[in-house]
C-alpha cells in the first residue's frame, strides 16, 4: 500500500495551494485576489482575448472565469468590450492600471518559480516540466472523455 503522504496528486495540490498563498500574499497590496493573477498574466501575453478563449487556454470553467474577470473589472484592471463578430461575447483588455503593475506581477510569478525549483538542476527542471505536462494532458483528456460520456447519458 502506498503511503498517502507520498502521492503525486498530494504534492501537486500542495504546490498549487502554497503557490496561491505566496503569490496572493505578495500581490494583496494591489487588491489582486488568489487566482486572478493568472488571467492578468495571460492577457499580458495576448491582450484582447475573449472570455471563452481565456477559459479554454487556462482550462478554467466559464463561470469561474466570468467571476474573476468581473472582480478585475471592478478593480480597474480590465475592461470588457462586446465582440463585433458575436454580440453575446466579450473581448477582455488590460487597462493602464494593469499595465503599470505588469513588471511587478511577472516578478512575483518568476520569484515563485525560482524559489520552488531551488536546488534543481536544469535537467531536473526540464524533467519535472515534461512529466507534469504529460500528467496535465492525461487529466484534460480524462476530463473531456468524462464530460462527453456524462452528456451522452443525460
Amino acid at each position: 500500500m502506498v503511503d498517502q503522504k507520498y502521492t503525486i496528486p498530494r504534492w501537486v495540490s500542495l504546490l498549487y495551494r502554497y503557490g496561491q498563498m505566496y503569490i496572493g500574499d505578495r500581490l494583496k497590496h494591489l487588491d489582486i485576489g488568489r487566482g486572478q493573477h493568472i488571467f492578468l498574466n495571460t492577457l499580458y501575453r495576448e491582450d484582447g482575448l475573449s472570455q471563452e478563449e481565456l477559459s479554454s487556454y487556462l482550462k478554467i470553467d466559464k463561470g469561474t472565469t466570468a467571476k474573476a474577470l468581473k472582480k478585475l473589472e471592478e478593480q480597474g484592471y480590465v475592461t470588457r468590450q462586446v465582440r463585433d463578430e458575436d454580440k453575446r461575447s466579450y473581448r477582455i483588455f488590460l487597462t493602464e492600471k494593469a499595465l503599470l503593475i505588469k513588471d511587478e506581477v511577472r516578478a512575483v510569478l518568476a520569484d515563485w518559480r525560482t524559489k520552488v525549483t531551488e536546488g534543481l538542476s536544469e535537467e531536473e527542471k526540464q524533467m519535472a516540466l515534461t512529466v507534469l505536462e504529460k500528467m496535465g494532458t492525461n487529466a484534460a483528456q480524462l476530463y473531456e472523455e468524462t464530460m462527453k460520456g456524462s452528456k451522452e447519458t443525460t
